[in-house]
Order: C-alpha cells, then sequence, then structure tokens
C-alpha cells in the first residue's frame, strides 16, 4: 500500500512535554471524502482526517467532522476567530494521536525540529502506522534539501524496525533530485527491491530523467518507451532530459519526436526545454528548425535568456548561417549579455569561414574592451586566418605581431595561415621563410600544413614550383617525392597511381579529400589531364568522392559541389566522354541533363565553382544554361546534348 504526504504553508508551532498548541489550516475548500487506500495522489488532510483520533485508524470522516473542517484566510482579520472552530484547532494536551503529528510534521520546515517532534509522538502514542510519521518527517528533509540528514533518518528507521514504502523511497530518491544528485536518485531507487517494493508509475517517471543525468542511457531510454505505453505522467525535466539524450546520441528526428509528444500530452515546455532542443538542431545543423524553435519561445511569451542566444549563436555558426549569427549577436549586446570567449570564437570562425572581415573586425574589437574577457589565442588565429584568406598581407602580420604582445606563441594553425596568406598573392619566398621559420621553431608540421602547401602549389607559377617541392619534400617524403615527379612530368602513369593511392591510403580522413583535390588541381595545371582522370578515378574507388554522376529515367546528372575546380573540370571530361559513349552505343539519354555545383559563390573566390564551371562551358561551346529557378544548376536537354556531342565527335574525327 502506498501512501502521499502534501504540504501546507508552515505556522509558528511550540510545545512543551505536556502538550502541543497548534493551529493548521487546510489547502482545501471542498469537504473531505471518505477513503480506504491512499495513494501518491491523496493529500496529507485527507489521510490525517480519516485517522481516528482515539484509535489511530483509518475511519469514515463524519459529517461533524465536514463541518468543522473549514479553510481560513489568514488575511481574514477574524481569522483567529475562525480557526477556533477548524477541526484542525484543538489543545492536545495528553490526548495524542498520529494524525496530530502527521499535521503537525507536515507544515514544519525545520528538519532538526522535525525530528525532535516525531521523537515526541514517538514516545507518547500508540503507534499503528510510524512509517507514515517517518515518511512526513522525510519530506521535511526533502523540503530542505537535507539528503544526508534524510538518509540518516532511514537509517533510525530500520534500527526501530519500521518497514519503509514507496512514499520513504520517493521522498528520498526527490530529495537527491533536488540537490542535483542524480547517482544517488538512483542508488535509493535501485534498493527498493530489497525491501520487496515496487515503485510506482511516478518515481519510474522520476528515474527516466535520473538514469538519463547519470548516463545510463539505455535505462533511461527504456523507461521513457515504458512511460508511453504506460501513460505515466512525465515532466516538462524529464521530456528535457530525453531530448538532451537523443541529441548527444545523434538522433535529432527524436528529439523533434519527444518534444511533439510532451505539447501533445499537454506538458508545457520550459526555457530550459527550448534552449536544449536548440541546441539539438545547431547541432544537426537545421538551422530554419532553429529559427521555428525561436519563434516558438517568443510566441509562448518566454524571455530569452543568455544560454538561449548562446544556442543560436552555436547553431548559426556551425550552419555558416552569416547573418542571422551576427543579428543574434548585436542583440545580445543591446540586451546588455556578456558574451565569453567560445561564443566569441564561434563568430569569429564563422567569419573566418564565410569572409566576413568587417564583421569579424567588429568583434575582435568587442572583445578588447568587453569586462568579460580578453583576446585569446583562438581570437587570434580566426582573424589572421580570416587576413589571410583575403591576401591581407600587411593586416595580417600586424595582427601576428599584436598577439605575440599580448603574450601568446604563434601555433602550427596561425603559421599555416600565414603561408597560404602568401602563397594567395604569389610570395613564394615568404612561403618558404614561414616554413623554414617552422622548422627553426622546433614545430612539426602536420598533415593540414603539407595540404596549404599543395594548396598553394596550385597558385604558383610554374617557374616557382621547385621552391615549394623542397618544403613539402622535409615535411612529407613521401609526399615530396610524388609532387617532384609530377611538377619534372618525369613519373609513369602507372607508378603515379601506385604511389598516390599509398599516400592517400597514410593521411587521415578529414584531409585525404583535400590532398586529392589539390593533386588534381595541380595536374590540371601541369597540363596532365590523364593524371587528373587517374586520381579521380582513385578518390571514387577509395571513397573520398560519392555519387558524382548519377541516373534516373528522367534525368542524368554531375555532382560537383565537393570538388575542387581541378577536380571538377575533371569530372567534366569524363562525364562528357560517358555522354559520348551512350549515344555511340545507342542508349537512350533521358529528357534533361544538368550539372549541380552548389549555390552562391565563395566570399574569398571572385568566381567561385559555379563560375569556373560555366566559364569552362562557354569555352567548350555546351549548351548548358545557368538555371533561373535551382540556383548553381546547368541545364540542358536530350536534344541540344546529343547534336552537341555528335557535332565534337565530326569535329575530332576531321582533326585526325
Amino acid at each position: 500500500m502506498a501512501y502521499t504526504y502534501g504540504f501546507c504553508s508552515s505556522p509558528s508551532i511550540s510545545f512543551n512535554q505536556r502538550s502541543f498548541n497548534h493551529s493548521i489550516v487546510s489547502q482545501s475548500r471542498t469537504p473531505q471524502l471518505r477513503i480506504t487506500q491512499i495513494s501518491l495522489q491523496d493529500s496529507v488532510s485527507e489521510v490525517t482526517h480519516n485517522l481516528d483520533p482515539k484509535t489511530s485508524t483509518l475511519s469514515p470522516v463524519t459529517d461533524d467532522k465536514k463541518k468543522s473542517y473549514i479553510w481560513v484566510n489568514p488575511k481574514n482579520p477574524k481569522a483567529s476567530h475562525f480557526r477556533k472552530k477548524s477541526y484542525e484547532s484543538s489543545n492536545l494536551g495528553s490526548k495524542l494521536g498520529e494524525q496530530d503529528g502527521v499535521i503537525i510534521l507536515n507544515n514544519m520546515s525545520n528538519p532538526q525540529s522535525a525530528r525532535m517532534v516525531l521523537k515526541y509522538f514517538q514516545e507518547r502514542c500508540n503507534l499503528n502506522r510510524e512509517t507514515i510519521l517517518y515518511n512526513v518527517t522525510l519530506k521535511v528533509f526533502r523540503k530542505s534539501k537535507d539528503l544526508v540528514g534524510a538518509e540518516k533518518l532511514f537509517a533510525e528507521m530500520l534500527q526501530r524496525g519500521i518497514t519503509p514504502d514507496n512514499v520513504t523511497f520517493s521522498t528520498l530518491i526527490g530529495c537527491a533530485r533536488l540537490r542535483s544528485l542524480p547517482t544517488k536518485a538512483v542508488e535509493w531507487f535501485e534498493r527498493m527491491p530489497e525491501f520487496g517494493i515496487q515503485p510506482d508509475n511516478v518515481t519510474y517517471a522520476v528515474m527516466i530523467d535520473c538514469y538519463g543525468r547519470v548516463g545510463n542511457v539505455d535505462m533511461a531510454l527504456r523507461l521513457y518507451d515504458r512511460s508511453r505505453t504506460e501513460k505515466w505522467r512525465v515532466d516538462t525535466v524529464t521530456f528535457t532530459t530525453i531530448i538532451k539524450i537523443y541529441g548527444s546520441t545523434g538522433n535529432f528526428d527524436g528529439c523533434l519526436t519527444v518534444f511533439e509528444e510532451m505539447k501533445a500530452l499537454g506538458v508545457k515546455p520550459n526555457l530550459v526545454c527550448y534552449n536544449t532542443l536548440l541546441d539539438a538542431m545547431g547541432r544537426a545543423k537545421r538551422p530554419w528548425l532553429v529559427k521555428s524553435i525561436y519563434q516558438q519561445i517568443l510566441s509562448d511569451g518566454l524571455t530569452p535568456g543568455w544560454a538561449t542566444y548562446a544556442s543560436l549563436i552555436r547553431a548559426y555558426g556551425k550552419s555558416r548561417y552569416g547573418d542571422d549569427a551576427i543579428n543574434v549577436y548585436k542583440e545580445m549586446k543591446s540586451k546588455g549579455f556578456e558574451l565569453n570567449n567560445v561564443l566569441y570564437n564561434t563568430l569569429l570562425s564563422m567569419c573566418a569561414d564565410i569572409g566576413f572581415i568587417d564583421e569579424a573586425l567588429e568583434i575582435f574589437n568587442d572583445i578588447k574592451i568587453s569586462t568579460n574577457c580578453q583576446p585569446d589565442s583562438w581570437n587570434f588565429s580566426s582573424l589572421i586566418t580570416i587576413f589571410s584568406c583575403c591576401g591581407k598581407v600587411k593586416e595580417a602580420e600586424a595582427t601576428l605581431k599584436e598577439m605575440i604582445e599580448a603574450g601568446f606563441d604563434p601555433n602550427i594553425y596561425v603559421l599555416t595561415s600565414l603561408i597560404q596568406c602568401y602563397g594567395k598573392v604569389n610570395r613564394t619566398d615568404d612561403v618558404v621563410n614561414m616554413f623554414d621559420k617552422i622548422i627553426e621553431l622546433d614545430i612539426t608540421p602536420d598533415e593540414r600544413s603539407c595540404g596549404c602547401l599543395l594548396n598553394v602549389m596550385t597558385q604558383t607559377p610554374k617557374q616557382d614550383l621547385h621552391k615549394l617541392t623542397k618544403c613539402i619534400q622535409k615535411a612529407n617524403p613521401k609526399l615530396g617525392n610524388l609532387v617532384t615527379l609530377l611538377v619534372d612530368s618525369n613519373i609513369e602513369d602507372e607508378s603515379f597511381k601506385n604511389e598516390a593511392s599509398e599516400i592517400l591510403g597514410d593521411i587521415g580522413d578529414d584531409v585525404r579529400k583535400a590532398y586529392c583535390n589539390c593533386l588534381i588541381d595541380l595536374c590540371i595545371n601541369l597540363d596532365q589531364l590523364e593524371k587528373a582522370c587517374d586520381l579521380l578515378d582513385l578518390g571514387i574507388r577509395v571513397g573520398i568522392y560519392s555519387d558524382i554522376q548519377t541516373k534516373s529515367s528522367t534525368n542524368w546528372c554531375l555532382n560537383l559541389k565537393s570538388l575542387s575546380l581541378g577536380a571538377a573540370l575533371t569530372a567534366l571530361h569524363i562525364w562528357m566522354n560517358d555522354l559520348s559513349k551512350a549515344i555511340e552505343e545507342g542508349e537512350e539519354l533521358p529528357p534533361l541533363l544538368g550539372i549541380n555545383t552548389g549555390h552562391g559563390k565563395h566570399k574569398y573566390s571572385e568566381k567561385g565553382l559555379a563560375g569556373g564551371v560555366e566559364s569552362h562551358l562557354k569555352e567548350l561551346s555546351a549548351p548548358f544554361h545557368e538555371s533561373s529557378e535551382k540556383v548553381g544548376w546547368f541545364l540542358t536537354t536530350k536534344v541540344a546534348v546529343k547534336s552537341w556531342l555528335e557535332g565534337r565527335r565530326v569535329n575530332v574525327m576531321a582533326v585526325v
């Protein structure tokens, strides 16, 4: 059997060894009903008013008691007069019963005093259901968040031979939860079987949150699935924990499903819940949903806090929604919120990726005058990266000087950015000098710095390439040897494929595409198209590139948006040959053919991939035209491309 006890406002209580004088005010305006079993949903008033004052056992509530059971407004000037007529107002004297102890303890807030009251009743009353008194006393400890005291009281229960029940454990679990000690809550929950106690639905629902917080995801999700089947009452905190679990495991659709289930059950999300969902959708790179969730926050009348704005900046920054991120940043400033270095770095990193130069300078200056933080090494690094990508040498060098004066030593990331900066403006000697400085500082060039050197080579005039091959040779001898042979046109196709395959197999997955793209670009610049085709084929075989060509009954597409310009032109060359071969073999082309370069132009590029491909298509007189409805798409029809390819074949034959 389960019991519960409610909480009322705490009146002042004084007592001595002869009598208690107290005045208790009921919270209910309605007559009390007779109950035969007490559950977690019952109130303490119902429990205590069904206890016979003489026998301390459950008995029906009489009409007389109903009449004298009244609610008294404490602000009423006649309150003291009305309380005298209340059932709960009494001079107990020597006629003490369990219900008196429950009433008094239930209205206390000081755990030390509650223990004294409990002891008083234990010494003077014939107690038939002592567990109830202990449970009400435990709730005083829970009210005060005194878990240590509650645990000592539980030990006393066992020493006196008092059997705990479900309410005992749910109270201890609740106390641990209030103290933000989920591990303790789990410990108490897992002791329940030791006493033969089956948790009720309320306790189970609470444990969803506790198991989630201690990292036992499987148990939390099992209990949550059960709560849906058995229709437990789950609170906002628990729903928030499940959303957080799904977000941390990458189940972002699960986050949205839980959120919708929560609203369908009438559980209103609070700001913490919304912030958790914002974080999940930010990690999922779904900025359009982030916008929608933020609008729901405003529609619900909630006031966005620091955590809300931080979630928005992280979400928009990660998805490179530059304008939205900057707008949130400005709104934070207008409302007096101070950013920390982590958020500033998020903004600066985004600015570096999308070329927001003016915005980055404004943010960096704001950091300088901030009372909350000062520029750190990552702030300086991001700003140097922005200047480097733009080829602003003076600004990059000035920022490096300021960084050193601020007490920060440049790391490989910063020095690599400067290599990129010098390479962008064809200052090859400065590239070499900066690389030599890395070696002098006893910094080991990493895979990214080697990739940067490869990228610089794709922008360097042929006569200066040998200067850079020596640098690569020092950083990665195997790669340096391959590049040297490629520049000197002194390697056979088969040997080139084998060595390239070995190199791409040895480097990390995060840089393989960049290496392959750069090597293909270098081949194109050196007019070695066959080697470029071999590299692209190798990249497809080892999984660096995927779904470059796709086919359906209605259209054939060439997907270039993840490729560099040289790799894209190589893929276009191969696709044109494949189309010609399909026509020669009598294969029917679809009604529509398209080339997808991705939308927009990069902030640091004058043309971007779309512009480079468009220029090449014009050189070939290819009948592909930019779509007015789909940005980054170039489309043509079966008839047009077939006529163009046949014309090319005739021209080639005529030349031969």
